[in-house]
Formats: C-alpha cells, structure tokens, sequence
C-alpha cells in the first residue's frame, strides 16, 4: 500500500464524501474513485458502503484507524527530518529494558537531558535483541539491556553488576526470611519472564538453575515484569527479579535477597561501534 493512496482513502472516509474528498486533495473525483477501487482489489475486501451517506465496512474502520496512524507518523517523520536537516533538532533514541528504569538509568538520562539540552531524547521499550537490530538499522542509537552477547558491529559496556532477589507472595513461607539459597525454593512454580522473544532474562534465571545443578518448576512464562508480579501477588508462584524492583514499592510482594554471590543480572550499554557522534560521546562521559 502506497502512503498516497492511504492518504486518499482515509480523506475520503474522514470526510463520508468522495466529492468532498476530492476537493480536499485537489484531484478529480473518478481518479480518486478508481484508487479505492484499486486499494480494495489489492486487498481483497470492501472498505466502503457506497451509498448515501458513505460509511465504512468493518475491514475499512480498522484499516481507517491503522491509516491515520501510519499517516500522523509519516508527517512526523517528514517534518522531524527537516528540522534535523536544518540543524534544529539533534535527535537522539535509547532503548532500554524495562526493569533498567528501576535502577540507574532514569538518573542517568536526567543528567544526560541537562548536558546537552538542544537534543531530542527519545526512550524506547525494546528487549536486548530488539535493541541489537534497532542499533544496526539507526532506529536508536544506545541500548540498555542485561544480555551479554558478541557481536563486532556493536560495543558494549557493562555499567552495573546488579543483584537478584526472589519475590514471594506476602504469607508465603518462604517470606519469613531475609535471605534465601536457591535451592531452597526448589519445588515452588517459578514464573517467568519475558516469554517471547528468546533469549532473555528467562534464559538467564534458567541459566542460574542450571549453574546451581537444579531442575526448577515452571508455574508459567509471561510477557511483562508487572504481569509476573501480578501473579506473585495471587499466589501461583515466585518469581527472580531484579533487586531494583523493590523500588516499585508493592505491598502485597515479599522481596527476599538472593543468597548467591555469582548470580547477579549485568545493565548493559550496547552502541554501534563506529558511531562517533557527540551525543553518543557526551552519554559515554556521563556514564564513566
């Protein structure tokens, strides 16, 4: 689907009106006409009841929503490639992990918006493997992340070596300590997190199972860190997080600390490795 022709069928359903339509883009009505025609043949389905008043079929609603979408991005695009051109905006796109903004990196950033305050900052939620193919492509231009991986396009630094816990339920037996071996909660469901892509910090709590020579439980394997809580919460399992997600402050969630020295959970600051931008320069200063 060309942008163009997106741009005429979403005219014409915004306006109910092939007429009105046309005399907003400045085309002849019958061209306009034969581009949703065509548009409907390529994919198959009618987007439009043609009679009076015009109105949209299922199919043409969602795709009406899809196309002002895809257009207000477009246009953003345009103008913000411009601006770049002319030297008014100096972009910059940091992905980054979720469970990163529990720890440092919120600060981080804070600093980093003061020492170059003509740069456009924009944060991006991505898991490490998309950051890899993000970075290679320029949709961003750092990561945090928590996988260590090799690749000799991008560099990578580890800015903190961060300690787990095991979140329990809050009655839980377990939640009378402080600390716990992971041996002890052999038997309980663990849940996991992310479940998709793989690998990902569900690959390396098993990695931590596996180190320790034990066959974990898996309860479940869920998308999101709050989703996993959520079911800490209700009863169906622990879960090994973060040690900074503590700072989420939940009251129903017991965080007990990891007795285990070597098991520890890296933020990872991954760039591409020829990039010699000043911004890229300027966040490397602030993270040493």
């Amino acid at each position: 689907m060309e942008l163009r022709v997106l741009r005429y069928f979403a005219t014409v359903a915004a306006e109910g009106s092939f007429s009105r339509a046309a005399e907003k883009l400045h085309i002849a009505q019958p061209p306009l006409s034969r581009q949703i025609q065509q548009l409907e043949r390529e994919l198959g389905v009618q987007l439009l009841h043609r009679s009076r008043p015009l109105t949209l079929t299922e199919p043409g609603r969602y795709l009406f929503e899809q196309a002002r979408q895809i257009l207000n991005r477009a246009d953003e695009a345009r103008a913000m490639t411009r601006r770049i051109a002319k030297g008014m905006v100096r972009q910059f796109n940091i992905g980054f992990v979720a469970s990163t903004l529990y720890d440092a990196l919120p600060e981080l950033i804070r600093r980093f918006r003061l020492a170059v305050p003509d740069a456009d900052v924009h944060l991006v939620e991505m898991i490490t493997l998309e950051q890899i193919a993000a970075l290679k492509d320029g949709r961003i231009d750092v990561g945090f992340g928590r996988l260590r991986f090799e690749d000799d396009a991008i560099a990578r630094r580890v800015i903190r070596e961060e300690p787990l816990c095991v979140a329990v339920p809050l009655r839980h037996a377990l939640a009378k300590g402080r600390k716990v071996r992971l041996r002890k909660t052999l038997g309980e469901p663990l849940i996991l997190y992310p479940n998709s892509p793989r690998p990902s910090f569900a690959d390396q709590v098993l990695s931590f199972y596996a180190d320790a020579g034990i066959e974990p439980t898996i309860g479940m394997e869920v998308r999101e860190l709050q989703t996993a809580l959520g079911l800490v919460a209700a009863g169906a399992g622990i879960c090994l997080v973060p040690a900074s997600v503590r700072r989420l402050g939940r009251d129903d969630i017991r965080y007990l600390d990891l007795d285990e020295a070597t098991m520890r959970t890296p933020i990872i600051m991954s760039y591409r490795r020829n990039d010699n931008s000043k911004l890229l320069a300027a966040l490397l200063e602030l993270v040493a």
